[in-house]
């Protein structure tokens, strides 16, 4: 039986939408992948907490670590900590350390998972920050706090460094610091202004190219300390001139949450093999996991148009949910969680929920549909239904 509901059109009107998607495919039991695959995973708030909700983080602890077995068992990584946890959009460090240490250890009870953890300067008080080396500090605590709970570090990029630097010779200062001490090899971060407006001219410049040449020079440096870089700047020409740039045997983790699917496939380039394709470090892979999962089982299997069969109806889907204002994207992989049936509500740390419209998140609904990411039709119908008649809309 076909299901339909009310929904409002782009115009601001309302209409009748039917869904005409299907179930996603379920990726193959032991999943193997050929490309290393994380996802930046989301946080579930507590709704039940007796806090102030846009001033303090209450995390239903069990709900968000089960999101990660969910994600493990699809053969995905979990990047701890990101952006995607609302790190620096709620999710405060003492939290965030508390986040990893859970994720950590229930990572210790399945084969084979990976988890990355996200270390940063967010818990200073970037006013009070006057050199680049508070800055070096404040990453050597979180990076000590890490790697004594035996975590592989994600270097995230830092405000405080984007403040206070006053030359890429300041960034290649604290990276080979930072680097240097590196117990294993970390994934770098370079998170673009659409994602974050206080990481603008990172690297030292506004000039991209540029600020290319002196990630590149802090990798070369630290080859055997640097296992891979994630860019999030949604220029997928931007990445693979990058890419071929690396290091050998560094990866290119993209963050292109516009271009991802044909950024991992690649473009054979060369004879390193990671340089001429992209593994991935995504929050939309938080949203659309079990189709991940699947198309890169079929990728691995060598079947290059499964792949894109199964990934390419979700690019659509992405962009919509990292719409600009970008930073506001970890609204629409909350809902999809909740439309999906794997937390109980669509509420967020610090209110974030309120960021989207309803036109924002009914055309969500329809672009998944379409993408075949509703895991269970029914339930995604009745919760867009509940969250229309919270907003006055009937039928």
């Amino acid at each position: 039986m076909a299901l339909t509901l009310t929904l409002p059109t782009p115009g601001g009107a309302l209409a009748p939408y039917t869904l005409q998607g299907s179930v996603p495919l379920k990726p193959p039991a032991g999943v193997q992948f050929n490309r290393i695959a994380y996802s930046a995973a989301h946080v579930v708030a507590d709704p039940l907490a007796a806090v102030d909700p846009w001033l303090q983080a209450a995390v239903d602890w069990d709900t968000t670590i089960a999101y990660r077995r969910h994600l493990w068992a699809l053969g995905l990584g979990v990047a701890e900590a990101m952006d995607t946890a609302q790190r620096g959009m709620g999710l405060d460090w003492p939290t965030s350390l508390e986040l990893i240490r859970r994720s950590l250890a229930a990572a210790g009870d399945v084969p084979g998972a990976r988890v990355a953890c996200g270390c940063g300067t967010d818990h200073l008080d970037i006013d009070s920050v006057k050199s680049v080396d508070d800055v070096i500090r404040g990453y050597e605590d979180q990076m000590a706090a890490i790697e004594k709970l035996g975590g592989k570090l994600i270097v995230m990029a830092s405000r405080a460094l984007a403040r206070v630097a006053k030359s890429p010779a300041d960034y290649e200062r604290v990276y080979d610091r930072i680097l240097s001490q590196a117990k294993q090899p970390v994934v770098l971060h370079w998170l673009g202004e659409m994602f974050d407006p206080a990481l603008a001219g990172y690297w030292g410049t506004g000039n991209v190219d540029a600020a290319m040449d002196t990630a590149l020079g802090i990798i070369a440096a630290h080859p055997d300390k640097v296992d891979g870089i994630k860019i999030s700047l949604l220029d997928k020409d931007k990445e693979i001139a990058m890419r071929r740039r690396l290091a050998q045997g560094v990866r290119m983790y993209t963050g292109d949450d516009f271009n991802y699917a044909e950024l991992i496939a690649g473009d054979g380039h060369g004879s390193e093999t990671f340089h001429g394709q992209s593994d991935a470090l995504l929050g939309i892979f938080d949203a659309i996991a079990p189709a991940a999962s699947s198309a890169l089982s079929a990728l691995a299997q060598g079947d290059v148009e499964q792949f894109h069969a199964i990934l390419g109806p979700t690019v659509p889907l992405s962009r919509h949910i990292f719409a600009a204002p970008t930073r506001y994207y970890k609204t629409g992989v909350v809902f999809m969680a909740w439309l999906n049936g794997h937390q109980r509500h669509f509420t967020m740390i610090g209110g974030q929920q309120s960021t989207r419209s309803l036109q924002h998140l009914a055309e969500l609904f329809r672009l998944a549909d379409a993408a075949n990411v509703l895991e269970q039709p029914d339930l995604a119908a009745q919760r867009m239904k509940t969250l229309l008649t919270m907003h006055g809309v009937e039928g």
